[in-house]
């Protein structure tokens, strides 16, 4: 009515409405509902959450987000507050493989046998290779994963697929956790079953664990990572060189992924705080 009152006047209008004229009056003088302000606020709640999580959160994270500050509200609220709001998270999408296996070297024996699970820290370590396009050409990554937590605690980035990458990795790994005879399980990439490798491994007391040829999901966890990675960073930026995709991958691992992403796995924490909890407990 308010679109058409310019040319049809308010009575002709609410006769055509079958609305009466003072309840139209009274109408767009009434003050908003307690749930239409409540629902106001929530939804600059829900875009501060939403912009923070670079645009990738869904209701299930902004839901988590909401009862960490103290917001008790259901799970359907917010989904229909951001589909009114027009906000949406982001889908996963597949991650390809970057290792090929050496037909003459016996892989190590499968530990996990796609058990993902881990009591405590430091007990099963993932780990994998992903390749990060660039304008400048491709970025190789390489992670090691904590199974209990979800945690990164190991990673490097090179131009190139050699054995050093998937060593620098681990020993960052080993620096900053210093574990006691933890399981590393990979694919039957070269750069895993290599000599320099498992020799790396022997010494740090290290038990390596390789799963099956051409199968994702002996190595789930780590494809689930990189389809993260693919779906919030790389698949919504266009990275010009490769000093900016190192930058940008620093920054989504050790900035947004181990101190602040909700994971669904960890009952909707982070992995820093997943584990500053459990040190707190212990």
């Amino acid at each position: 009515m308010r679109a058409n009152q310019a040319v049809h006047a308010v009575s002709t209008l609410c006769r055509v409405l079958g609305v009466s004229e003072s309840g139209y009056h009274a109408w767009l003088t009434r003050l908003p509902s307690k749930r239409a302000v409540a629902d106001a606020q929530l939804v600059e709640r829900i875009r501060a959450i939403h912009a923070r999580s670079r645009q990738t959160y869904g209701a299930p994270r902004i839901h988590a987000e909401l009862a960490a500050e103290g917001v008790c509200i259901g799970r359907k609220r917010v989904a229909r507050l951001m589909r009114a709001a027009n906000l949406q998270g982001v889908s996963q999408r597949t991650a390809c493989t970057t290792t090929i296996r050496d037909e003459r070297v016996r892989p190590a024996p499968d530990l996990v046998d796609r058990r993902f699970e881990a009591p405590g820290p430091d007990q099963v370590w993932v780990a994998d290779i992903t390749y990060v396009p660039t304008w400048g050409g491709f970025l190789y990554l390489a992670v090691v994963m904590d199974v209990w937590s979800r945690k990164i605690v190991g990673w490097a980035m090179a131009t190139h697929l050699r054995t050093e990458l998937v060593l620098q990795a681990l020993e960052m790994a080993l620096r900053q956790r210093r574990p006691t005879g933890v399981i590393h399980h990979s694919d039957q990439g070269t750069q895993y079953t290599s000599v320099a490798f498992g020799l790396r491994c022997r010494e740090a007391g290290v038990r390596p664990s390789m799963g099956s040829v051409g199968d994702a999901y002996d190595n789930a966890m780590c494809e689930s990572f990189f389809a993260t990675l693919e779906c919030e960073l790389l698949g919504r930026r266009s990275l010009r060189s490769q000093a900016e995709a190192r930058m940008a991958l620093f920054e989504f691992i050790e900035g947004w992924y181990n101190p602040h992403r909700r994971h669904s796995a960890l009952d909707y924490e982070s992995p820093a705080n997943y584990e500053k909890k459990y040190r707190a407990a212990a």
